[in-house]
C-alpha cells in the first residue's frame, strides 16, 4: 500500500468525526488499522490525525516485521488517556513503541490525564503504579519532534534500548506536585539527543538511567521539577554504566536540583565519565550542583551502605546564578570510589548576594576560572 493510500485511511476516517465541535473519539481501533497498512508497507507511509480530541486505551506498536523502514505519524489533534485511571494504571505504558525503526513522531498533544491517580497516590491509599505516556522500546532511528506531552500518570516521555534518537522541540507539562510524573526518561541507549525542548514536571525534567552513552542534551529549560539528573545508578551490583554526556544551554528556573548524579549507597560495579556540564543559569535553584552518592529518596529505607559507581571526568564550565541555599555546590562521593577528575571552570553562584558555598565529601579535582573559585576541591 502506498503512502499516499495510508494518508487517506486515517484522514477519510477522522476528518469525519472531527467534523462535529467538542466531541472526542475513540479511536484505539482506527490507529492500530493504520499502523498495520503503514507497517506492511514497502514504502515510505504517512498516518495522519487530524484536529480534534481523541480518546484511546493504551496501545502497542510493534515493529519488529515492518516492511517499511520510514514511518511518519503527523498529529494536529490531542490523544488522551482515559480519564478513570484503574482503566491502563497497571498497564506500564498507554502508547508504546517496539523494535521499530524509522519512526517519526511530528506534533499532536498526549494528554495522560494523571490526575486522578496523583491524588489517589498523596491520599495514601491502594492505587496502581500508573503508566508512562509515550514510550519506545529497543527501537532505531526514531525522531519525536514538536511534540506536547502533559499530566501522564508517570514518566512522560521514556526511550529505552534505543539507538540514534532525536528529540527535539519537545514540550513536557505537569504540575510540580505531580509525583513521578518525569519529563524524559532515558537508559540503556546511545545516540540520543534532546533539544530546544521546555520541560516542567513533578519529578526530574531529565533523567539518564543505566547503561547510556553518546548522550547530547542542548537548549532545555527546566522548571518546576527536579532539575536534570544522571541516575540515580547503582542499585543494581552488575550494572552498566554511562558515559559520553553533554549537558549545554539550560535554564533551572525554581527547581530543586540543577545538575545532579545521584547513586545509592549500595555495592555496584556501575560508573559514570566523560561528562560536560556547560553554559548553564541557575534562577533561584535549591541544589545547583550536586553529587549524591548516599541517595535515599525520603529517607525510607536507605541501604546505608557506601555505593560502589566510580564517577570520574566530570566537568561544570561556565555555571552562573542564583541558589536557593547556602551551598550552591556539594559534592558527597564514595568513600570507596572517590569522585576523581572534577574541574569547576568559571561558576559562579550567588546566596543572598553573596557568593554561594561550596562542600565537598571525598571528592578530587580543581577549580578554575572564577573570580572567587569554588576551593573545595
Amino acid at each position: 500500500m502506498s503512502s499516499l493510500a495510508i494518508f487517506s485511511l486515517l484522514f477519510i476516517f477522522l476528518f469525519h468525526l472531527s467534523s462535529a465541535a467538542n466531541t472526542m473519539y475513540n479511536i484505539q481501533t482506527s490507529f492500530l488499522s493504520a499502523w498495520a497498512a503503514a507497517c506492511a508497507s514497502t514504502s515510505p507511509a504517512t498516518i495522519y490525525v487530524p484536529r480534534g480530541s481523541y480518546l484511546i486505551r493504551n496501545a502497542y506498536f510493534y515493529g519488529q516485521t515492518c516492511k517499511s523502514k520510514a514511518i511518519t505519524i503527523r498529529i494536529d489533534g490531542t490523544l488522551l488517556a482515559p480519564s478513570d485511571y484503574n482503566v491502563i494504571g497497571n498497564a506500564g505504558n498507554w502508547i508504546k513503541f517496539e523494535k521499530v525503526n524509522g519512526v517519526s513522531i511530528y506534533g499532536g498533544t498526549f494528554d495522560g490525564q494523571g490526575d486522578g491517580l496523583w491524588a489517589c497516590k498523596t491520599s495514601g491509599k491502594n492505587c496502581p503504579k500508573g503508566t508512562t505516556a509515550l514510550a519506545f522500546y529497543n527501537s532505531n532511528n526514531i525522531i519525536i519532534s514538536g511534540v506536547t506531552a502533559q499530566n501522564s500518570q508517570m514518566f512522560h516521555i521514556l526511550v529505552d534500548g534505543c539507538k540514534n534518537v532525536k528529540l527535539q522541540g519537545v514540550k513536557v507539562s505537569a504540575p510540580g506536585n505531580s509525583p513521578n510524573t518525569d519529563g524524559i526518561h532515558v537508559q540503556l541507549s546511545s545516540g540520543v539527543s534532546i533539544m530546544n525542548s521546555d520541560i516542567g514536571t513533578g519529578d526530574d525534567c531529565i533523567s539518564i538511567g543505566p547503561g547510556n552513552s553518546n548522550l547530547w542534551i542542548e537548549g532545555i529549560a527546566c522548571g518546576p521539577g527536579h532539575g536534570i539528573s544522571i541516575g540515580s545508578l547503582g542499585w543494581k551490583l552488575q550494572e552498566p554504566g554511562v558515559q559520553n554526556v553533554t549537558i549545554k544551554s539550560v535554564t533551572f528556573s525554581g527547581t530543586e536540583n540543577g545538575v545532579r548524579v545521584k547513586t545509592w549507597a549500595r555495592p555496584s560495579n556501575g560508573f559514570v565519565r566523560g561528562v560536560r556540564f556547560q553554559h548553564i543559569l541557575m534562577t533561584d535553584v535549591q541544589n545547583p550542583i550536586i553529587i549524591d552518592q548516599n541517595y535515599c529518596p525520603n529517607h525510607e529505607s536507605c541501604p546505608h551502605q557506601v555505593s560502589g559507581v566510580k564517577i570520574s571526568d566530570v566537568t561544570y564550565q561556565d555555571i552562573r546564578g542564583t541558589s536557593a541555599t547556602e551551598v550552591g555546590v556539594r559534592f558527597d562521593c564514595s568513600k570507596v570510589n572517590p569522585c576523581s577528575g572534577i574541574r569547576l571552570e568559571n561558576v559562579n553562584l550567588s546566596y543572598k548576594d553573596h557568593a554561594a558555598e561550596a562542600s565537598c565529601v571525598n571528592a578530587g579535582g580543581r577549580a578554575s576560572g572564577s573570580d572567587k573559585p569554588i576551593s573545595c576541591l
